[in-house]
């Protein structure tokens, strides 16, 4: 079994422990797996790639003949079950008369593909081929040809078969939830249930001695880490015993290496049962074991040939002579079996996932057993494995059982739930009678009591299960996830959008109208973006809310301000070929608040309360939804009807007028100066006297910090000021002719024109239908002075009757007037 939550399942092995009908395929197989949720990667075998006849051959007699190259064939006779025995070359020397082999007869496909032809080789015509294991797929040895134990099958019978290959494979993915599927005991309970056959637990197939503590003295001193630790012990090994060939075959089936036979029962029993033991050569244990955590300057040698320094929170197993493993993750060399081993003292223990989790991440040391524990394994196998384990030892490897067996801890307590029966039913939709309910809870291993209100206690192996949501999930999962009905809720009754959603949808088209594409980033930024946009130390923007745990820790920060996402994204396109960009988007900034208290940790056995509610809001940052733009390159392109125009500060501030039109409101624009713009093309945009804004061309420094095209403009504007206009009233339309008038007023150069664009419209009073500056003059006189000309054209019209020139020239008359009072603007004459 290959890393991460990956199992593979041998359907052969699968079938020892629940009953397979005997016309289901592997893929029928995967499709009821899959049913009951879970994740069937593949369905393969050994035997995909090869094909014809593999067959197994017996070597009744061969000669070895030396070539004129130095090397020495074989020139055998191989009876392969037919009338006649076939004649092959070979070039391998670690096989006798009599020996079964694997024999690749003319026909057949070796995977590669290798197809195999009868050919003349070394002066014979060689009728076949004898099979390596790495030839066959089934180990890495090359050296020599495979020998199969005698008695495996006939001569003639199919090879693949008599090798295992045949038995198809699943892969299958598995949730960190469901720890007790990485066992073949917990994926037949799922086949089981997903088919409705009977299940045999390997767990009721053992009889346990009696715990008497006298396999080996164990003492617990973290109590947190490990709360049970279980012993049994054997002698007398045959340290080169060999593992049998079913054993073998399985292992590599399940994608784990044959070591020795003393490994391969603790590798065989963990796939089998879910329990990761540990082998200990007795012999050189010194003193009792310890489990406790590691003492500063402790250093461990681990099987893999590492010395690792040990960190004061590693759980770890020690004796006398120190530690001799890293508790749930892997064992140390000095303990392990070696090839004189005959005393092996079997361990299985229950571990705290997360200790184990730590300690893996920690020394980047990943295991099959580590793995197990990381999930949850089953506090109450432990004596079934090591039964298991012990029993495969005596009778492969000629040991003999020691009395005694150790258990120290009473291992975790299982939670006790309380569920309505009606509940399931109830939340997902469909009928679910309480007889099925308890069934359901029954066949997961559930203990239930109760009528309509259940009490039920989950089974050891299901640590996941805790409270009523757990079991709801597992009984609909049973059930069948197809079977819950797909139904719509009914839409409560309401007014449509809200007047501040229809405006923020009337800006997204407008400014997509303008020519602007809309875009949507990410409101994660770097601390080192403030630095980028020239902003002062004690800018409110600094302030910027951090994440816990962010997606990167590159981006720790919630944004303040639209732009540097919105830069980000134009710097990209930029970089990928676009010259002509304009860009939009509408989202919100996060501003913490200076006096805002912190956060309350409300527990979770309970819901909060209004009061930690309130607390809870109150320490939220401010979210005002804010529009931002940035542009770049042309925004008028060259055509029929002219050059290109390059995109302007005027354009950055046009975008806001947009805006503020499409809500049919009137904004002020004043020169403004604030980082990250040019002070000298920076407008800020004001609402009722307030600055709601800005917009402009951004200041060169920040766009050679930040890579951006010369003379990028952007704007923002803070959304949630600009009040939803509500329904349009249609204007009211005058039959009457216009008058229209020329105003040039001089004015000193530091006045702004909005100033005195707004007293104008003011002073002409209702009579002014338009007003717009279309002109600023200067000659040498107003420069030498410091002034400027600012002409307008006003647009006059009475609603009820003709507008007289002398009418008119009132109204102008009163711009004027205002203007000079408030501005100190003069008729220019």
């Amino acid at each position: 079994m290959p890393g991460g939550g990956v199992v593979h399942v041998p359907v052969g092995w699968l079938a020892d422990y629940v009953a397979l009908p005997a016309e289901l395929t592997p893929q029928q197989l995967s499709a009821a797996l899959v049913r009951v949720g879970l994740e069937v990667q593949s369905a393969t075998s050994g035997a995909d790639g090869m094909a014809g006849p593999i067959v197994v051959g017996r070597v009744l007699a061969f000669d070895d003949e030396p070539q004129t190259n130095g090397k020495t064939i074989r020139w055998c006779q191989v009876d392969v079950g037919a009338a006649e025995p076939r004649g092959i070359v070979c070039g391998a020397h670690n096989f006798a008369s009599g020996d079964l082999i694997v024999a690749s007869l003319p026909g057949a496909v070796l995977p590669g593909p290798f197809p195999i032809a009868a050919r003349k080789t070394y002066g014979h015509v060689s009728d076949g081929m004898i099979c390596s294991a790495r030839e066959l797929g089934v180990g890495d040895d090359h050296a020599g040809i495979l020998v199969l134990p005698a008695g495996t099958a006939a001569p003639g019978d199919d090879a693949l078969a008599a090798l295992g290959l045949r038995d198809a494979v699943l892969e299958i993915a598995v949730t960190p939830d469901r720890g007790y599927c990485l066992s073949l005991r917990g994926l037949a309970r799922e086949a089981a249930s997903a088919l409705g056959v009977a299940y045999r637990d390997v767990a009721e197939t053992v009889t346990l001695p009696a715990a008497d503590a006298a396999a080996y003295e164990v003492r617990i001193e973290d109590a947190t880490g490990c709360d049970r630790f279980s012993l049994r012990s054997v002698s007398g090994l045959d340290p080169a015993a060999p593992s049998p060939d079913w054993m073998r075959t399985r292992l590599r089936q399940a994608d784990m290496r044959s070591i020795s036979l003393a490994v391969d029962v603790t590798n065989y029993v963990m796939l089998e049962t879910g329990q990761p033991l540990h082998a200990y050569d007795r012999a050189v244990l010194a003193g009792p074991i310890v489990v406790r955590r590691a003492r500063a300057g402790e250093r461990l040698t681990t099987l893999d040939g590492s010395t690792r320094t040990l960190d004061p929170q590693d759980l770890l197993i020690t004796d006398d002579t120190g530690p001799i493993g890293l508790a749930g993750v892997m064992g140390g060399a000095s303990s392990e079996i070696g090839a004189t081993t005959s005393q092996v003292l079997l361990e299985a223990a229950h571990f705290a996932p997360s200790v184990i989790a730590r300690a893996v991440r920690r020394h980047r040391l990943p295991s099959e057993a580590a793995k197990r524990f990381e999930r949850g394994v089953d506090p109450e196998i432990a004596g079934v494995a090591l039964q298991r384990c012990v029993e495969l030892l005596v009778e492969h490897g000629g040991a003999e059982a020691e009395p005694g067996y150790t258990v120290v801890g009473d291992g975790p307590e299982r939670p006790l739930i309380t569920i309505s029966a009606a509940r399931p039913g109830a939340l997902v939709g469909m009928p679910i009678e309480r007889d099925t309910v308890v069934a359901r809870l029954v066949e997961v291993g559930c203990a239930v009591h109760g009528a309509d209100v259940l009490q039920v206690r989950p089974p050891s192996w299901r640590p996941d299960l805790t409270d009523p949501a757990d079991l709801i999930e597992e009984i609909v999962r049973l059930e069948g996830y197809d079977r819950v009905p797909s139904q719509l809720p009914t839409p409560p009754p309401g007014r449509g959008l809200t007047e501040q959603q229809k405006l923020r949808r009337a800006v997204s088209r407008a400014l997509a109208a303008a020519g602007c594409v809309e875009v949507l980033t990410h409101p994660f930024v770097a601390p080192s973006v403030h630095d980028a946009f020239g902003l002062p130390a004690d800018d409110t923007r600094r302030r910027a809310a951090r994440l816990a745990n962010p997606l990167s820790e590159a981006e720790p920060e919630l944004r303040t301000s639209l732009l540097p996402g919105l830069l980000a994204t134009l710097q990209r396109n930029a970089g990928r070929g676009l010259r002509d960009i304009a860009l939009f988007e509408l989202g919100l900034v996060f501003l913490p608040r200076p006096d805002a208290p912190p956060a309350p940790e409300p527990g979770v056995d309970r819901a909060p309360s209004v009061d930690e509610i309130t607390a809870m809001d109150a320490a939220l940052p401010g979210q005002p939804r804010h529009v931002g733009a940035v542009l770049c390159g042309e925004f008028e392109r060259t055509g029929w009807w002219g050059p290109a125009r390059p995109a302007t500060w005027a354009d950055a501030v046009e975008l806001a007028q947009v805006v503020a039109r499409t809500a049919r409101t009137h904004v002020t624009v004043r020169a403004s100066d604030l980082a990250p713009w040019h002070p000298g093309r920076c407008a800020a945009i004001l609402l009722g006297g307030y600055v709601v804004g800005h917009a402009g061309e951004l200041h060169p420094r920040v766009i050679e910090a930040l890579g951006l095209p010369e003379r990028t403009c952007a704007m923002e504007l803070d959304l949630d000021c600009i009040v939803a206009p509500g329904p349009a009233r249609p204007p009211a339309l005058s039959a009457y002719p216009p008058v229209l008038l020329d105003v040039a007023l001089v004015v000193a150069e530091g006045v702004p024109a909005a100033d005195v664009l707004e007293s104008v419209r003011e002073g002409a009073g209702e009579l002014l239908e338009s007003l717009r500056l279309f002109d600023v003059y200067r000659d040498d006189a107003m420069r030498a002075s410091g002034h400027k000309s600012l002409a307008f054209a006003l647009r006059l019209r009475a609603a009820d009757r003709t507008l007289t020139l002398e009418a008119a020239t009132v109204a102008r008359d009163a711009a004027i007037a205002l203007a000079a009072q408030r501005t100190g603007a003069r008729l220019r004459t």
